[in-house]
């Protein structure tokens, strides 16, 4: 059976690079293969809104961003989650977990 794109609701990024990043620091493009690899390739992270996600992230304090070397010996910035970014990721879950428990009921029932 052939696997889908997923198409993700708006805002729902932020959260899946917070989760990413709860494992531990990584450069951007290891973002991108983490949540690629953990949704069985379900989920395809371009570019073109890893980076902005990204860099929101950073203004809004949740994650921090330190230059290092990548296994290739190549000059990359690494995220991590700051103590803020654990706190949002732990509130967003939970949020996230009642959202889907209450629409799994509602289309439950229809």
């Amino acid at each position: 059976m052939a696997q889908h794109k997923l198409e993700l609701p708006q805002g729902t990024l932020d959260i899946l690079i917070l989760k990413a990043l709860a494992l531990g620091p990584l450069h951007g493009w290891a973002v991108s293969e983490r949540l690629n690899q953990i949704s069985a390739d379900a989920l395809r992270v371009g570019q073109g809104s890893l980076y902005p996600s990204l860099h929101r992230l950073e203004r809004r304090g949740l994650v921090k961003a330190e230059w290092g070397a990548t296994e290739n010996n190549r000059r990359a910035r690494y995220y991590e989650l700051t103590r803020a970014g654990h706190k949002q990721l732990k509130t967003e879950t939970e949020a996230w977990s009642r959202l889907t428990a209450v629409v799994g009921q509602v289309l439950e029932s229809a």
